[in-house]
């Protein structure tokens, strides 16, 4: 055999060594944990065939507590480039067969390189986490790993996509990766995400808890809201990711991606004429009104099981990728209060970022009031909201279909904060506050002294509900643009995205604005 030949034979070797991570048995242990390697996770992300693997062949520097006696290629995460529907897409995947695949200084490089060639070619980066922490051996290389990463992070917000799959353990300092990204999707049972895991827990505040309890992906999708998406397993964490692409571009220089729309445009739903009740305290459904004028009744939730009183989401009018944001009457009367308010300020300033319209459909009777949220901020929650909204540039519709109270009513992309097209349905309701709250306000002497003041202030309640309590004193003055039929609200709304395609809007030149945190 040539001395080529047997060179050659050596890189196929060396190839299948890598190819097996840390070994056969680990990755059997973590087959029985229900767990997929990160080649294998790699594979199920990216069309087939298409990823390319880079510095396979790298192995770790360490030389304290006999760390040079073992070593294994790759060091602990699968990096490389690859399509998801034909889109160029960067990808690492912590390999938790070896060393748990907690991270050294060399695996650090290798998320750089990868998140650097993002960078510079536009496309988004997606790290799949599964990693025991810090590699404790490195000591403060392995956190000058984390802190490279993490700079990288920021540099990229707002440039390109980055998505974060938890489908296994991220805890301490790992956590801020996941943190800075733009979507966090986590695996029920299998994954968690905490900065002192249930042992300093004990030590410190003396509570008994589980790993699952902590930072487990129901109380982060449910309770705190750092996750986006919580999937029943890994395969559905990958789906979710792919269809999470689909709505969004390359980088923030790009469109979202256009798809053939077979829904007709002129699609008129009269369920939508009659959806409002009556009684104005009566709840109905927002996801009802989202599935009636989106293409095909497809919507994208975000944040699913938190701040449930606002609705955030992708979906598609007429082929072209929109983010929703919409009250939910359904859920606490769809008032807003701190959860909400940074739920939907998050969203707003990714749609910003990455060139997404925003749909916003409004029903909200106020701030959820009490020393509860005052206490934990409500007025800067609030503001955040307000902020992500007067910030925004791209195309923005808003369509009131109720209520749309006081400081409410501003913050829900208003006219004011440079709404582009702001409708109403004739349920409309526009004002400082409702005729009950109003009315107790102006005529409460007048009511004292007369001889019947419940009479008093019903007809005054009344007086007030034909004045304000109507989309037409708004349209009035201009802060409403049309005052449309229910049915027609898919059309309209089209039909401005089409006029707002070129729109420009360019914000104050600053290094940047100091949004209220």
């Amino acid at each position: 055999m040539s001395n080529q030949l047997e060179k050659v034979k050596e890189l196929i070797a060396l190839r299948e060594e890598a190819r097996i991570g840390g070994g056969e048995k680990a990755i059997q242990k973590q087959h029985d944990k229900g767990k997929y390697t990160a080649r294998e996770r790699i594979a199920q992300l990216l069309d087939e065939g298409s990823f390319e693997e880079i510095d396979m062949f790298v192995r770790h520097r360490c030389y304290n507590f006999g760390q040079e006696k073992k070593s294994f290629l790759g060091d602990g995460v699968v990096t490389g480039y690859g399509t998801i529907e034909g889109r160029l897409v960067y990808v690492f995947a912590q390999d938790f067969t070896v060393f748990g695949g907690s991270l050294s200084e060399t695996m650090a490089l290798k998320i750089c390189k990868i998140m650097d060639m993002a960078m510079k070619m536009g496309a988004p980066v997606i790290g799949l986490n599964d990693s025991g922490g810090a590699r404790i051996q490195e000591g403060i290389n392995a956190l000058a790993g984390y802190a490279e990463i993490f700079q990288r992070n920021i540099l990229a917000s707002g440039v390109i996509p980055q998505i974060s799959g938890i489908l296994g353990p991220c805890a301490g300092g790992a956590v801020y990766s996941p943190a800075l990204t733009d979507f966090t999707i986590m695996t029920k049972g299998i994954s968690y995400m905490f900065l002192t895991g249930p042992k300093v827990v004990k030590t410190v505040t003396g509570e008994d808890v589980t790993q699952e309890a902590l930072g487990g992906a129901q109380v982060h999708s449910q309770k705190s809201g750092v996750a986006h998406f919580a999937a029943e397993d890994g395969e559905e964490a990958l789906k979710i990711i792919r269809k999470l692409f689909s709505y969004i571009p390359q980088n923030n220089l790009e469109e979202p991606p256009l798809v053939e729309c077979n829904d007709p445009i002129d699609r008129l739903e009269d369920s939508l004429n009659e959806i409002i009740p009556d009684s104005a305290n009566r709840p109905y459904d927002m996801y009802e009104v989202i599935g009636a004028i989106v293409d095909n009744g497809e919507f994208l939730e975000v944040q699913r099981d938190y701040a449930k009183n606002i609705i955030v989401g992708f979906a598609r009018f007429n082929g072209q990728a929109v983010g929703i944001v919409a009250n939910q009457p359904k859920y606490l009367a769809g008032v807003l209060d701190s959860n909400a308010s940074r739920k939907g300020a998050r969203f707003v300033r990714f749609c910003d970022a990455f060139n997404i319209p925003l749909v916003t459909l409004v029903d909200v009777p106020g701030f959820l009031p009490g020393t509860g949220q005052e206490y934990n901020g409500v007025i800067l929650h609030g503001a955040k909201l307000l902020y992500a909204f007067g910030e925004a540039t791209v195309p923005k519709v808003t369509v009131t279909l109720r209520k749309s109270y006081g400081g409410s009513h501003i913050v829900m992309s208003c006219k004011q904060l440079r709404g582009d097209m702001n409708y109403a349905w004739p349920t409309a309701e526009i004002a400082v506050m409702g005729a009950d709250g109003a009315v107790e306000v102006l005529y409460a002497r007048e009511a004292k002294e007369s001889a019947d003041p419940a009479k008093v202030l019903a007809e005054k309640k009344e007086e007030y509900n034909k004045l304000f309590c109507n989309p037409y004193n708004a349209a009035r003055y201009g802060y409403i643009d049309d005052v449309i039929e229910p049915r027609n609200t898919r059309f309209r709304i089209i039909r401005a995205l089409q006029q707002l395609a070129t729109k420009k809007v360019v914000n104050p030149a600053k290094k940047h604005g100091n949004i209220p945190l």
